[in-house]
């Protein structure tokens, strides 16, 4: 099944395709100019270059959040539009659950302890900046079968999180640059080259889910941003309305 993956939730973003296990292709994104500007493009170019036609994707992916408000929007209307004008499915994919994935590769060292294996850095966060020295985090746990969630995506302010973590714990995402320099010692910090979210995880992510049996509904997909845009909390300042 071919699968044409978007991740378009910070201004890196890129696109792929992906055939079953394989990846195809993927492109990276103008990170200077708006992915309104450049997703379309970016698509078309893709396609040309693996010399596939619109109509040959079966199955479009696209985060959905959280992230940048504008990124997000633009990827899921677009991931929406080329579902829909090509009778393919779409499914929408977790950002902060991308980035964990991303981490998985890395070589890791267990020990087994009664029967079960014991790795280092055993829960892994993934973080984004959620601007006003916040972050959106996702808390994951590693295990023999693969990479559990432990809690939904919540926004927690950069310096509780800080404080919270342990040794042995590893993070990683894109908005961990900002504060790399305070983890506490002993916290596993990922390659940065791993921490942005691509197209390519997207894909793979999105054909394990579809693989599983979820399906998305075309007309209900929408992004998922965790908290009102800045211009929505004015709004709601002054006409003094409910968060």
């Amino acid at each position: 099944m071919l699968t044409l993956a978007l991740e378009t939730s910070s201004l890196a973003g890129s696109v792929a395709l992906v055939a079953g296990d394989d990846l195809l292709l993927q492109w990276s994104l103008d990170a200077d100019r708006r992915s309104a500007q450049t997703l379309a493009p970016a698509i078309d170019g893709l396609l040309n270059e693996a010399g596939v036609r619109p109509a040959d994707v079966r199955l479009v992916a696209v985060t959905v959040g959280p992230g940048s408000f504008t990124g997000l929007r633009v990827g899921v209307t677009t991931a929406k539009t080329f579902a829909y004008a090509v009778g393919a499915e779409v499914l929408g994919v977790d950002t902060l659950e991308t980035i964990a994935h991303q981490a998985v590769p890395r070589p890791l060292v267990g020990v087994r302890l009664g029967g079960s294996l014991v790795l280092p850095g055993s829960e892994l966060h993934a973080v984004l900046d959620a601007q006003r020295k916040d972050l959106f985090l996702a808390r994951f746990a590693w295990q023999e079968s693969g990479l559990v969630r432990l809690d939904a995506n919540r926004i927690v302010p950069a310096d509780a999180w800080l404080a919270s973590l342990v040794q042995g714990t590893t993070v990683t995402g894109p908005g961990l640059d900002r504060w790399q320099s305070r983890l506490p010692a002993g916290v596993i910090a990922v390659d940065p080259a791993l921490r942005q979210p691509q197209a390519e995880t997207v894909g793979r992510l999105a054909i394990e889910h579809y693989r599983a049996g979820r399906r998305d509904d075309l007309w209900k997909l929408a992004p998922r941003y965790l908290r009102p845009s800045a211009a929505e909390e004015k709004v709601g300042q002054v006409f003094n309305l409910p968060q």
